[in-house]
């Protein structure tokens, strides 16, 4: 192999010489975006919160390594990627299967709007503008092998070349550009067919007034005008419960089944996580004399219907940054 003449980069000597205080100073800038990364990475808020400690730990220990061919950040993401395979390795050693991901977590767009401090044309910045933290995305890269889906993060969202993730995952050139196609070809069957047309960014008057509409009929518990918003092939799931119900019948079947009409004193508030619209909902509690968190409903809206609803537990809402817990008396 021949010598890197490439020039020591500035960081470089900062790092090597840096204390804990300035070390910090030099990476906590860039927890967040090796946040979204390893959660794109796992699918897990809590498991990429662990990761990007990791990560820390490791470049710490690792300083003086460091030899400055590559930016701070770059050099993270090199070790915040290794540090995802190899929890992979211990917690999933298989990639997801059966069309549902049960360790999914929902990533709240107040945490995501950090990310814009980064110039336009950055591609952290870029990756968040290609719609690849929507929940249908994240999901869909689950049911690719990790170091597959390292390469695809790294070269199409993160647009690494080709030799750099090589070096990354210690392969060739061609292994990398022969597991990229492979890991292309694979998220394609996993994604929604609509998936290429979705427009991303802020939502548009008619799915705002569509999610108020689902919003108003949940809290009537009035199935038949929820059944009217939905797509013929809608998808429901609520991780971690197993179980995926696809259809509009199969779905209205299992809200009845399950006593949703029968619910009594519910509000709601509207949120956004993943770049698409939500709803906190909230239950009366007598005991409490409040509404307290129940369910927080995640929507795809495609064509002026609901396609699919991921529905997540209440112990979600302490990261929403939405109230925990609704006065009496208080509408929304």
């Amino acid at each position: 192999m021949g010598t890197d003449t490439r020039p020591e980069h500035p960081d470089r000597t900062a790092l090597n010489e840096a204390d804990e205080a300035a070390f910090a100073e030099l990476t906590e800038r860039h927890r967040r975006e090796l946040h979204v990364h390893c959660y794109r990475m796992l699918g897990s808020f809590e498991d990429a919160e662990d990761t990007v400690q990791e990560t820390f730990l490791r470049a710490w220990r690792k300083r003086a390594a460091y030899e400055g061919r590559s930016t701070v950040r770059a050099w993270l993401y090199r070790i915040a990627t290794n540090a995802c395979l190899d929890l992979l390795a211990k917690l999933r050693p298989e990639p997801a299967t059966g069309g549902e991901v049960r360790w999914l977590q929902p990533y709240p767009d107040r945490l995501l709007d950090e990310l814009p401090a980064l110039a336009a044309d950055e591609p952290e910045a870029l990756a968040v503008a290609r719609e690849t933290v929507e929940l249908a995305y994240v999901a869909a890269v689950q049911h690719l092998a990790p170091r597959p889906r390292a390469v695809l993060i790294l070269r199409d969202v993160l647009t690494w070349p080709a030799k750099d993730v090589a070096e990354l995952l210690g392969d060739s050139v061609n292994s990398v550009n022969s597991a990229l196609q492979r890991a292309r070809a694979g998220l394609r069957e996993h994604l929604p067919a609509e998936r290429q047309d979705w427009t991303g960014g802020e939502q548009d008057a008619g799915t705002r007034a569509l999610v108020r509409r689902y919003t108003d009929a949940s809290v009537a518990t009035d199935v038949e005008a929820l059944a009217a918003l939905l797509r013929d092939d809608v998808r429901c799931s609520m991780p971690p419960t197993p179980g995926v119900s696809t259809g509009r019948d199969t779905v209205i079947r299992g809200w009845v089944d399950d006593g949703f009409q029968d619910l009594k004193g519910l509000r709601a508030v509207p949120t956004s996580v993943n770049r698409q619209p939500a709803v906190a909902f909230y239950l009366w509690r007598e005991d409490e004399d409040a509404y307290l968190p129940l369910t927080l409903d995640v929507l795809r809206v495609s064509g002026g219907a609901i396609t699919e609803i991921t529905t997540f537990h209440a112990d979600r809402f302490p990261r929403l940054g939405v109230p925990e817990r609704l006065p009496a008396g208080e509408e929304r």
